[in-house]
């Protein structure tokens, strides 16, 4: 099959399974502070993306504890120096909402982050920037976000998807896309996974 993907690091992946992956980017990340992140005031500081963890480095932090929303993004955390003291077993915000104990927390995400799932106050990292790239001909995507999915359909392309987990999964089929397989584990191997199980051929 030719895959398309967004971000590099799938690519390699894509291919060591006899696939062609064709990369394209759907999303830009646009940083909306410079200040660092003080959560001392809370008992726990939230990530739920490996691109907060990247903000909240650039900008320094300092957090009584931190909980990552799954290992990419508690890898991302790690890879700065940076403790991380919970990570998700269910890669959601509904599965940190079971584990988290009993505080106060800050949620530190995207500025379009859902925001009713856990009881805490907010501060924005950064924007998701939808593009309208040529999107390449492919027999299927691997989507990890809303965002990503909204913009693919934005191009008025038509193509299957596989999709990292139910948030992404709801905003596809929102914008019509055809989803065809969800990742039973939210992250980059759970999504590789999903595409090697795929039964359905390609089209000729």
């Amino acid at each position: 099959m030719r895959v398309l993907v967004t971000r590099e690091e799938l690519v390699a992946r894509v291919e060591a399974l006899g696939h062609d992956a064709v990369l394209c980017e759907l999303i830009r990340v646009e940083p909306l502070g410079e200040e660092p992140i003080d959560a001392r005031a809370y008992d726990w500081l939230v990530v739920t993306s490996r691109n907060g963890a990247h903000e909240l480095a650039r900008r320094g932090v300092t957090a009584n504890r931190i909980a990552a929303i799954g290992p990419a993004t508690a890898e991302a955390l790690r890879s700065h120096g940076l403790r991380v003291d919970l990570v998700a077993a269910t890669h959601t915000q509904e599965g940190l909402r079971e584990e988290l104990p009993e505080g106060t927390v800050l949620l530190a995400a995207a500025e379009g982050a859902r925001r009713g799932v856990l009881d805490a106050d907010f501060v924005p990292l950064y924007r998701t920037i939808e593009l309208r790239p040529e999107v390449p001909e492919a027999d299927v995507a691997l989507l990890m976000s809303g965002s990503a999915a909204r913009a693919l359909a934005a191009t008025g392309v038509h193509m299957r998807v596989v999709v990292i987990g139910p948030q992404t999964e709801a905003a596809a089929r929102d914008v019509g896309l055809d989803v065809v397989s969800v990742a039973a584990v939210h992250d980059l191997d759970g999504l590789v996974e999903a595409l090697r199980s795929l039964s359905w051929s390609s089209p000729s």
